[in-house]
C-alpha cells in the first residue's frame, strides 16, 4: 500500500514525528503524529494512527504503565498491520517485529524496551 503522494507540510509533520520517536520523545512524537493522523484521509488514518499508538506505547513504558503500554502495543499492532512490508517510507514489517518483540517483554514485566525499529524501507 502505498498512498497518494503527501503535501509537503504532511510529509514533514511525518517524519518529524517519527524523529521524535527516534529521540525518544514519545510525548511529543504523539502530538505530532496525531496531527498527522487527523488530517489524514479515510485510507491513511490506520497508519498514523498506528504510529501514535507506538509513541503512546513507549511513552506509557516509560512512566512504568504496564498495562497502558500492553494495551498501546495491542493498538498499533492491529492498525499498523495492513500496511507491511512497507507505507510512506516506512519498513512497516521491522515496526511490527519491534511491537511484538516489545509485547513479549511486557507480558513478562518488562518495560525497559528498545526503541521501536523505524527503518527507510528498501526500495
Amino acid at each position: 500500500m502505498s498512498g497518494s503522494p503527501l503535501s509537503g507540510q504532511a510529509a514533514g509533520r511525518l517524519e518529524h514525528g517519527l524523529e521524535l520517536i527516534r529521540a525518544g520523545e514519545y510525548f511529543a512524537a504523539h502530538e505530532e503524529l496525531e496531527l498527522c493522523w487527523r488530517a489524514a484521509e479515510n485510507a491513511e488514518r490506520d497508519f498514523y494512527q498506528g504510529l501514535v499508538h507506538v509513541a503512546v506505547a513507549w511513552y506509557q513504558a516509560g512512566r512504568a504503565n504496564g498495562v497502558g503500554c500492553a494495551r498501546q502495543l495491542e493498538k498499533a499492532a492491529r492498525r499498523l498491520g495492513g500496511y507491511g512490508p512497507s507505507h510512506r517510507g516506512l519498513d512497516v514489517a521491522a515496526l511490527l517485529d519491534s511491537v511484538s518483540a516489545a509485547s513479549a517483554q511486557v507480558e513478562q514485566g518488562v518495560l525497559e524496551l528498545s526503541a521501536p525499529a523505524l527503518l527507510t524501507a528498501a526500495g
